[in-house]
């Protein structure tokens, strides 16, 4: 059986991350995870979070059912996101699993959650540099905000290890994650008084060589509401 990491027993659910600092202590209590040291987000990573095992089987249901990745706002840059996207059955057994650990494992309620997506980057496609909540002007943020509200806090797992490139950038502190099997990044996207904030601005840096796999779970302000 697929090894689960260990999780603090019986963990509060923090809604959707708002207002953060009770899911932010509950984080920083789990076993394993380390918080990184900036005053300009909150941003958490945790090692073999998933097993090889796992990992390998979200990787396979990702390649049968990919499609080219969008962005919620075109800005004319043809070449700002070219990797390729799964949506995830929820009723999966396999996806049903992880998104019970990542619930689990961050505090987080699970009704506020978006359906899990994976994302494949072959060689030379990247995700330059972007924040995961909608702008509050865009074109289409009544579209993407109108029921649930905004993004909250993001979750996101690597699935493999490419033989090169493919690492996360967070340019605002100069941070890069390098992609290893399994590893939880976990980050707010919101300060700690609930304004959005742009410092969580991050880049899925170019695959050098092989192929990038990787899970994302959002969470917003109101229980998801969509079909």
């Amino acid at each position: 059986m697929p090894h689960a990491p260990e999780i603090n027993a019986a963990p509060a659910q923090f809604g959707s991350g708002l207002p953060s600092d009770g899911l932010t202590a509950h984080l920083a209590a789990q076993p394993g995870v380390q918080r990184v040291p900036s005053p300009k987000l909150t941003l958490f990573l945790r090692r073999d979070f998933l097993d090889a095992e796992t990992c390998a089987a979200i990787v396979a249901r990702i390649d049968a059912q990919r499609r080219p990745s969008t962005i919620s706002d075109p800005n004319g840059d043809a070449a700002f996101r070219t990797s390729e996207t799964c949506d995830l059955d929820p009723l999966d057994s396999v996806v049903a699993d992880v998104a019970a650990r990542i619930t689990a494992f961050t505090g987080l309620d699970p009704v506020f959650g978006e359906p899990m997506q994976g994302q494949r980057y072959a060689v030379g496609q990247e995700f330059k540099g972007h924040t995961d909540y909608f702008e509050p002007d865009g074109i289409d943020y009544e579209k993407f905000c109108g029921v649930s509200g905004n993004r909250t806090w993001t979750v996101m797992i690597y699935l493999n290890e490419p033989e090169a490139g493919g690492a996360t950038r967070f340019k605002t502190i100069d941070k890069i994650v390098q992609p290893e099997t399994g590893k939880l990044l976990a980050w707010n996207n919101r300060r700690p008084d609930g304004t959005l904030n742009p410092a969580t601005i991050h880049q899925g840096m170019k695959v050098r060589s092989g192929v990038k796999y990787v899970i994302t779970k959002w969470f917003r302000e109101k229980p998801w509401g969509w079909a």
